[in-house]
């Protein structure tokens, strides 16, 4: 199927082990009607040969910012021009590094600055070089500028080490660009969701948090604008980058987390509560650091109910959105999930066992059962997303939403 048809791909290719991979990719990409170009830079060319690439794309290989001869074709600035996206495929540690410092010192990264097309970014590198602060400070860089991230995936490396680097395989980039290219069907749809644990706040030093990482909330973020959404993203404390897209407004506790929702909420036309929202808060906040004492072997704090976000949302008199909430369960996950569903008069509830090892909190996977309310067309029901990564599930719920909405 032509999926790809008509679009530009421009391939960017830079100094890896991973670069024999970008034939593959190349004709599986050109399989579903892409057209698609590529550019080397020098230490490409020492795994895989510009012959090789011309062979399999049908153009001449791009590798130099000073040739005459290609100046006198398709220079660079038209090259950039030309593309309808911009795939590094692999990106190492180097491009990487010389992209988030604004480089444009070889034909590549010239070409990154010189294209308002979407530059995608598909890490490629060693499992210690991607773990670096410094890496990942320049991966954190370029997502704020709005290039999109793809992988890296995880598994044995070239090296002999085991751990996050790999790059993607080439089917799963196809996939991806096909979703890139593919229908928004949530276009001019407004999403409001929250995301990450609260703090409730005991003293100055001290809060009552939980185990929640965000990932779960920022993925289904990442999902919905890719499928076209506004979405804002209100968010506890976590140490997660903001997705490409996405308007992010950070709170901490509870009550400020219900008051931004509240504020925010009319404007949107669907709102997922994702958040570990903390039950309770202490009554009151010591002023100074509580202080441990010898005439007491315990401690007595009075904790009073913070108040429910998403059943708040859901008993909205007007411009009510269609409404979504989370539960976190650990024991009779279905009837727990069920009774908030009416209790809370929302529109869908997403329920998933935390229990499970490998999947929900700190997880980069997870699974979660949907139930939903029902009309008279059609009646209370459930549907399963099996476990897979949070990327995956997020697209997934989304797609489902939109139908309940549609």
């Amino acid at each position: 199927m032509q999926t790809l048809a008509g679009k530009k791909i421009l391939l960017g290719i830079s100094g890896g082990i991973a670069a024999y991979k970008c034939a593959e990719l190349t004709r599986r990409l050109i399989e579903r009607g892409a057209e698609v170009r590529v550019v080397m830079t020098t230490a490409a060319k020492e795994f895989i040969t510009p012959l090789t690439m011309q062979a399999v794309s049908g153009h001449p290989v791009s590798d130099s910012l000073l040739d005459p001869a290609a100046e006198a074709s398709m220079g660079h600035i038209e090259l950039a021009k030309w593309a309808d996206l911009v795939l590094l495929a692999p990106a190492s540690a180097d491009l990487i590094a010389r992209m988030a410092a604004g480089m444009g010192n070889d034909l590549l990264t010239t070409l990154v600055l010189a294209t308002d097309a979407q530059v995608v970014v598909s890490p490629a590198m060693n499992q210690q070089m991607y773990r670096n602060l410094a890496t990942q400070d320049n991966i954190a860089t370029l997502t704020q500028r709005g290039m999109q991230i793809w992988g890296p995936g995880a598994g044995q490396q070239a090296c002999g080490d085991v751990g996050p680097g790999r790059m993607l395989e080439p089917m799963d980039l196809v996939q991806r660009c096909e979703g890139y290219f593919g229908p928004k069907p949530l276009r001019g749809k407004r999403v409001l969701l929250t995301a990450g644990p609260t703090r409730e706040a005991l003293d100055p030093v001290r809060y009552i948090t939980n185990h929640s990482s965000g990932k779960m909330g920022f993925a289904i973020a990442d999902a919905a604008a890719k499928l076209g959404a506004e979405v804002t993203l209100v968010s506890g404390p976590v140490h997660l980058t903001t997705p490409a897209n996405v308007s992010r407004i950070n709170v901490s506790s509870a009550v400020d987390m219900h008051a931004e929702v509240m504020n925010q909420a009319s404007a949107h036309d669907i709102f997922i509560g994702c958040a570990a929202v903390a039950d309770y808060r202490p009554q009151q906040v010591a002023a100074q650091k509580m202080k441990k004492t010898d005439d007491s072997d315990t401690l007595t704090i009075t904790m009073v109910k913070n108040p429910d976000i998403v059943a708040s949302v859901a008993a909205m008199a007007q411009n009510r959105p269609f409404t979504v909430g989370f539960a976190a369960e650990t024991e009779d996950v279905e009837q727990y999930a069920r009774g908030k569903l009416v209790k809370k008069n929302l529109d869908m509830i997403c329920a998933n066992d935390v229990s499970v090892a490998g999947q929900g909190f700190n997880s980069n996977d997870n699974a979660l059962t949907v139930y939903f309310a029902g009309d008279a067309t059609r009646p209370e029901g459930k549907q399963l997303l099996p476990l897979a990564s949070k990327a995956e599930l997020a697209h997934a719920l989304m797609l489902l939403i939109n139908d309940k909405i549609s």
